[in-house]
């Protein structure tokens, strides 16, 4: 990847590393606020990510906590997808029946 691509955008890194189903989901995501970088709430989707950022979602009621390790020029599959991230999400205790 070229200097210019050390960063890419929010919306973007969500969709290729298969966070969201499509880029306009991953938009919505971000203007409710349910996304964070590095902890700071960010409501636009054109924010930028890079390597080491660590990105914390609310999506589907379950708390994901994700580490960026790679950028994509483009949607790969969903194993190409699983080297972009490390998934640092904390583990719930399951409920008692």
């Amino acid at each position: 990847m070229n200097e210019k691509a050390a960063r890419q955008r929010l919306d973007k890194w969500l969709w290729h590393a298969r966070v969201t189903k499509s880029r306009t989901l991953a938009q919505k995501l971000i203007e409710s606020g349910a996304v964070r970088v590095n902890g700071q709430r960010v409501t636009g989707s054109d924010t930028r990510v890079g390597v080491g950022d660590g990105l914390t979602i609310l999506v589907h009621q379950r708390l994901r906590v994700l580490k960026i390790t790679g950028l994509a020029e483009r949607r790969g599959s969903p194993s190409v997808a699983a080297t972009l991230y490390e998934d640092i999400s904390p583990v719930l205790p399951k409920a008692e029946s």
